[in-house]
């Protein structure tokens, strides 16, 4: 396989400002991280904030230098051919600022294409069908700073993928855009990646595309949002605290919990229990439990049904009632659970 990606025992510590000179404070954004992505995948790196998630996409992107092990870009050593690497990459960041207020949206466009060298007609054309895929053809002479948030970053997904890099890294694409928003990006995302070809009549050796495009195009997309990752990745790389926990299909990430039995519960408030309680019972893996008003929710890991007895059991015993239960089939949410111990809302909450 030729791989798009590579990074062994990758690794970055930041030293912190205010620690003494004789005892430096450290964080450890990155341990040991071992990927391999192939040309042509769709990867996700699916973590909460925090996770060391853009940490990583910044190296890739030659933005930040690693404090130890190697990284790769097609072939390429982030250190060691930095320009080479550029000539072949691009990246869109959620929530970044696009382009310059005064400037409509085809002339934002145009005056990023001229950064990489493309021929000014080719690179009308381009912008012309880009936005027509995203749905903003209608917007094409309007001020960037007269569109809506979501707009502004279809806009600035277009800019992304304008130059049709060999591996593209979006961090975060959708965050803080609409429900409407984030499929109309995630549905452009995934048909990009599955054309599997460079846009249409590209000039032979046109330098603007970079050089040495293989298999296909790559796609690393960095996210917090579980459905996303489970919508778009072909493969899905869990990390949590600077560490890939696990790496594989969405699919099979689920299919390891497939022996477990998992039930979403809703209750009337639990009366000074808490998860731990119900840990502590037999064949009860993992709880997770969500006050609302009135009730809570409570997401339950088994090792097999007859554990769910116990479970209720204790919720008699504590004159807890049971609303509503449902058995249901794993989801990502429960495999950063098994992992981290956590959901990832508990962990992102724990950040704050």
């Amino acid at each position: 396989m030729n791989l798009a990606i590579h990074t062994q025992n990758l690794g970055r510590i930041y030293k912190i400002r205010g620690g003494k000179k004789t005892d430096p404070k450290e964080l450890e954004a990155l341990r040991d991280v071992n990927l391999e992505i192939g040309q042509g995948e769709l990867f996700g790196l699916l973590g909460p904030n925090g996770a060391g998630k853009t940490t990583l996409i910044k190296i890739l992107t030659t933005l930040l230098a690693p404090t130890s092990g190697q990284a790769c870009i097609t072939g390429f050593d982030v250190i060691k051919d930095p320009q080479k690497v550029r000539s072949r990459i691009n990246m869109v960041s959620g929530g970044e600022s696009s382009g310059y207020g005064l400037l409509t949206v085809r002339e934002n466009l145009w005056m990023f294409s001229q950064f990489y060298g493309i021929p000014s007609k080719e690179a009308n054309r381009r912008i012309k069908e880009l936005l027509k895929v995203v749905g903003l053809e209608d917007r094409l002479n309007t001020k960037s700073s007269d569109l809506s948030t979501g707009l502004r970053q279809k806009m600035n997904i277009v800019r992304g993928f304008m130059t049709d890099p060999a591996v593209l890294f979006l961090d975060e694409p959708t965050l803080g855009l609409d429900v409407g928003a984030s499929r109309d990006v995630r549905s452009f995302i995934r048909q990009w990646i599955d054309e599997n070809h460079p846009l249409p009549d590209v000039p032979s050796g046109d330098a603007s595309r970079g050089e040495g495009r293989g298999e296909g195009r790559t796609l690393l997309l960095t996210t917090h949002y579980m459905v996303e990752a489970d919508e778009l990745c072909d493969r899905v790389a869990i990390i949590n605290e600077g560490r890939v926990l696990a790496c594989d299909t969405p699919a099979n990430l689920k299919r390891r919990l497939q022996q477990d039995v998992i039930f979403k519960m809703e209750v009337s408030p639990l009366n000074g229990l808490s998860a731990d309680n119900f840990e502590g019972l037999p064949g009860v893996r993992k709880a997770i439990h969500a006050p609302k008003d009135g009730s809570a929710e409570l997401d339950l890991i088994l090792e097999k049904d007859d554990a769910l007895g116990g479970v209720v059991n204790m919720m008699t015993s504590n004159d807890v009632h049971i609303l509503n239960l449902q058995k249901r089939e794993p989801t990502l949410e429960d495999v950063f659970v098994d992992l981290v111990g956590r959901s990832m809302e508990e962990v992102e909450a724990g950040e704050q």
